[in-house]
């Protein structure tokens, strides 16, 4: 333990364990001795006031991680896997992947390789048989519950689109069904292979992303008509009428143009399940309102981050001090227009995940996924060298695995709140920390405090007419479990 000053031993009202990852050392770490802290932050829990279920935490199955974990030794691959997808380790539930190649790819590559094959007769998977499918299934076999899988592809074939590219473009009206074919063959091959995928998202970024790598444009007008006259007719038809599809895929601020279009009527919304969204937009906001205006617009609709990472930063590879500075740029922090600036500041990446997910879960989001599992030193693999930062880091060369604050960042959310758990009232008295609380199926209470602050606080929860008073350290992450009696 970190705490140097008087400790004791809290006599605990309530059945409370405590999990806390800090700057100061800590990487999930149970903690059963508390230091006084003044007067205590007091966090009240509501399990009466109810908010939506949470469908899953996770990240995504790329080509990248795949091609990393196939590199290392098979202890390192089994390890980093265990890390993720067992009960002992984050234990995700949610995930998500690319249909054909996307930045995080090591070359571009689509599924449909013969120009104008409208049947999708040559349709391959051919390119994810060495490095994805194998990564997906020990993944399976590891977890115990299982995880949902949401399926995204960054462009449609490059034949399909008006500039016949992989990058950019827009898909030709000609090709509509094609393109909804497309899907379904793809459900098909990789059920064959004995991945069932969840759900999918009907492109990644339609606004497109600088024409920087695979994209595809769409409106929230065409995507809306796409998915109510093409791809959700022909999922029914070819008997995949549960599969989920999730509308837009990109940032917050945009949501609610998007929504408006996807839920104007009945006939617009059938066959959304819900939205996906990403965290680009800026460094430390995750727009409150927008995520609102889409939850009151579609109540009973998921509202899933499908997507964030820091981008556009090479890792720091065995400094965990790095991850809780204010030392992290984005893009936004190069390339933003001056009036978005404000937008990214730099920022602490364990800041980043906790300020946002803490921020989602606030504000009617029930799922979110983090990208790239794996990446490598320099950030990458990437056909763009795009580089990103990713939670488990690795050195193929020396066999080396990193675990990152990120990754435990994740497991705090991951690991404590499971599928099915309902998001509750939970309120917190001080305007520098930040809280949220989930009721789990087993009738467990999953409590997230996130302290950015350099002063450590005592906290006392309040719940169900029971306390408990408990400390957390400057710059700390804490899960507090509260057992059902």
């Amino acid at each position: 333990m970190a705490f140097s000053l008087h400790t004791y031993k809290v006599e605990a009202q309530l059945n409370v364990q405590v999990y806390e990852t800090s700057e100061r050392g800590n990487s999930l770490t149970k903690v059963t001795q508390f230091s006084k802290e003044g007067t205590p932050v007091v966090v009240t829990i509501n399990p009466d006031e109810k908010f939506q279920t949470i469908t899953g935490f996770g990240g995504s199955f790329t080509e990248a991680s795949a091609y990393l974990l196939n590199r290392l030794s098979k202890a390192n691959r089994k390890k980093v896997l265990d890390a993720y997808f067992s009960e002992a380790g984050a234990n995700y539930s949610l995930t998500r992947t690319h249909i054909a190649s996307c930045d995080f790819s090591l070359s571009n590559y689509t599924y449909a390789k013969v120009e104008n094959d409208l049947t999708m007769e040559h349709f391959t998977i051919e390119d994810d048989r060495s490095d994805l499918i194998p990564m997906i299934l020990e993944a399976k076999a590891i977890s115990k519950d299982g995880f949902k899988i949401i399926a995204s592809p960054w462009s449609c074939p490059p034949w399909m689109k008006d500039n016949k590219k992989y990058v950019g473009g827009k898909l030709l009206p000609e090709y509509n069904d094609a393109f909804a074919l497309y899907f379904s063959k793809y459900l098909q091959a990789y059920q064959s292979e004995g991945i069932n995928i969840w759900g999918i998202t009907v492109i990644n970024e339609p606004h497109g992303n600088g024409n920087n790598w695979e994209s595809t444009h769409f409106s929230p007008e065409d995507m809306t008509l796409f998915v109510q006259h093409h791809l959700g007719p022909k999922l029914e038809k070819e008997g995949w009428k549960d599969i989920k599809i999730f509308g837009y895929d990109q940032n917050r601020a945009g949501l609610p143009e998007w929504v408006d279009a996807m839920y104007k009527n009945d006939a617009t919304s059938k066959y959304f399940a819900g939205t996906a969204i990403h965290w680009y937009e800026s460094t430390y906001d995750y727009f409150p309102e927008a995520l609102q205006y889409a939850h009151k617009k579609a109540p009973n609709k998921y509202l899933i981050e499908t997507e964030g990472c820091v981008d556009s930063e090479i890792p720091h590879w065995n400094d965990n001090a790095w991850y809780w500075k204010k030392e992290a740029t984005d893009w936004g922090w190069d390339w933003a227009s001056e009036k978005d600036k404000h937008l990214h500041p730099k920022y602490a990446p364990v800041n980043r995940y906790a300020n946002d997910i803490i921020g989602c879960l606030n504000n009617w989001v029930d799922g979110w996924v983090d990208w790239n599992m794996v990446l490598d030193k320099q950030g990458g693999p990437n056909w763009f060298k795009n580089w990103c930062i990713a939670p488990v880091i690795v050195d193929p060369e020396k066999d080396e695995v990193y675990f990152t604050p990120l990754y435990y960042t994740m497991a705090h959310f991951s690991k404590f709140m499971r599928p099915g758990a309902v998001k509750i009232g939970c309120v917190i008295d001080n305007k520098d920390l930040m809280t949220t609380a989930v009721k789990n199926p087993d009738g467990s209470i999953a409590v997230v405090v996130f302290n950015p602050t350099t002063t450590k606080h005592s906290i006392e929860i309040k719940f169900n007419k029971q306390n408990t008073i408990i400390a957390i350290d400057a710059k700390a992450l804490q899960t507090i479990m509260i057992k059902p009696n």
